[in-house]
């Protein structure tokens, strides 16, 4: 599920290029989650390890995760069965 996530969620990603030259991405559902690379390769993979590590830090602070078409990596609770 994880996986499906990140893929999704990168999928999304918007990439510009900036002044510099460099490259500049964001994914719009997952705010603060961005990255810069010289190169577009680097910065899709700049940005998906900040992904990454955005999904780890929300989860550890008990903060939601926003659901991307469909996909929700969000703690489920679970309830007793009762008879």
């Amino acid at each position: 599920m994880l996986i499906e996530y990140i893929q999704t969620a990168m999928h999304r990603a918007q990439y510009e290029l900036m002044e510099s030259g460099h490259f500049f991405g964001n994914i719009p559902e997952c705010p603060g989650a961005w990255g810069e690379g010289a190169t577009l390769e680097a910065c899709r993979d700049e940005l998906q390890s900040v992904l990454e590590d955005w999904i780890m830090i929300r989860l550890r602070r008990g903060l939601d995760i926003p659901s991307i078409n469909g996909v929700d990596i969000n703690p489920q609770p679970e309830y007793a069965e009762t008879d």
